[in-house]
Parts: C-alpha cells; structure tokens; sequence
C-alpha cells in the first residue's frame, strides 16, 4: 500500500497532536481519520477501510495496549505505538502485543510520516511476495492471475490456472483426480476433464513432457506439484 489514498487512523485524546499529525499526513498524500479514545477507534475500524493506525497508549478510559489486543483480534492491520513513554518497558510490551513500530512524541511529525510510510511499503511488499509463486523459471503471479515461464507469459484458460494455482500452491502434497474433479469442477462432467487439463498444464510449464519435473503423476493417486520455491 503506497501513501497516495492509504488510510491513516490517528487514535489520540491530546487534539493538538492529532490535528498536527493529520496536517502532515495529509500533506503527504494520506486520507485521515481521528478518534479521541480506543472504543472510538475500534468503531471507526469495523465501518471504515483504514490501513495503517496511529496509537496513543495512554487514553481516558481503554487504555492503547487493550485497543491494540482488540484491533489484532480483528485482522492485521498495521498499527504504530506513539506515545509520550520512551521506556523499554512499554516498547517491549507494545510490541510485543504486535505493534509495527513504537514511535516517541518527542519524534518530529516528518520521523513519524517516515515511519508510517516505512511500515506500510514492508506490509505491501509481504502482500506482494504472497501473491506471487515464484519457482525459478515458473511464475504465478495470483494477483495478475498471470503466468510467465522463462519471463515470457503463457496463456491460460482460467481452468487451467485455478489447476495449476491449486497444486502450486501445495508443493509435495498428492491430489486424487476425484478431489481435483470435486474442487474444480463440483463433480460436474466426466471426471477424465482432470487428466486432459493437467496434459494441457504440462504443455505449457514443462521442458520435457517425457520426463515432467514440475507436475508429476502419483500412480494410483492423481498428481503432485514438485516445485520448489524460489
């Protein structure tokens, strides 16, 4: 998630902090939101699409550290610590409860934007290496629903990629045909549909048909994906 249209909710009960966060912030290209207090915050979370959290630790009533525990029960979503405290304690503690990042008040508003910024391109860099089954010369990316062999893409019928995707995505583990054919395709048709797309799969991903290296038959089973990730 890059800056530009990224969502930042500043959770603070000190509005002088919250107003100057949100000039800086907006300054750089970020939407914002603020909440005086962590019950606030965690309604705004449940009707809003936020990306990243800006968290004051100590607040009237839900203290940062409970809003925090309650936001993790809710997803993933980044979150940074900005507190007044610049005890070990309370870093340790905040990230230990999964905070991204634990940043000082006595930081300018710049350090705190570079830090938001930072956390939010390490998030969108794990999301793009997830959404990406790289095996050397194999690449699916599931995001662009593309395959490229060599670095050249290789079309596919989305059958044929919810096939290859499938298997992929469980490198070693043995498939029957039956399960394939139930997943796939519901056990609608003729179950031999399984064989003729893993055929039409080995066309395009194998070097040598006569010796598949990527999608291997398991006899008396159905197939198995070899790869290994890169």
């Amino acid at each position: 998630m890059t800056a530009t249209g990224a969502t930042v909710l500043v959770v603070d009960d000190e509005l002088e902090i919250a107003e100057l966060m949100r000039d800086f912030l907006e300054a750089d290209g970020f939407a914002v939101l603020t909440a005086e207090r962590g019950e606030e915050a965690l309604a705004i979370l449940d009707r809003e699409a936020v990306d990243c959290v800006l968290l004051d630790i100590m607040m009237p009533g839900m203290s940062g550290f409970e809003a925090l525990r309650q936001m993790r029960e809710r997803g993933e979503i980044p979150v940074l610590f900005l507190s007044a405290r610049d005890g070990d304690a309370d870093k340790i503690r905040g990230l230990g409860l999964g905070a991204d990042d634990y940043v000082v008040k006595t930081a300018t508003p710049a350090e705190v934007v570079a830090r938001v910024k930072a956390v939010l391109r390490r998030i969108e860099r794990r999301e793009r290496a997830a959404a990406l089954l790289d095996f050397g010369r194999l690449i699916i990316d599931l995001t662009a629903l593309e395959v490229r062999v060599d670095g050249e893409p290789v079309p596919f019928t989305p059958r044929e990629f919810e096939l290859l995707r499938l298997l992929a995505s469980h490198p070693r583990r043995a498939f029957s045909r039956d399960e394939l054919h139930e997943r796939l395709w519901e056990s609608y048709g003729d179950p031999h549909t399984v064989t003729v797309h893993v055929a039409r799969v080995r066309e395009k991903i194998e070097e040598d048909l006569t010796q598949p290296r990527l999608l291997v038959t398991v006899r008396g089973v159905g197939y198995r994906f070899e790869g290994q990730h890169g």
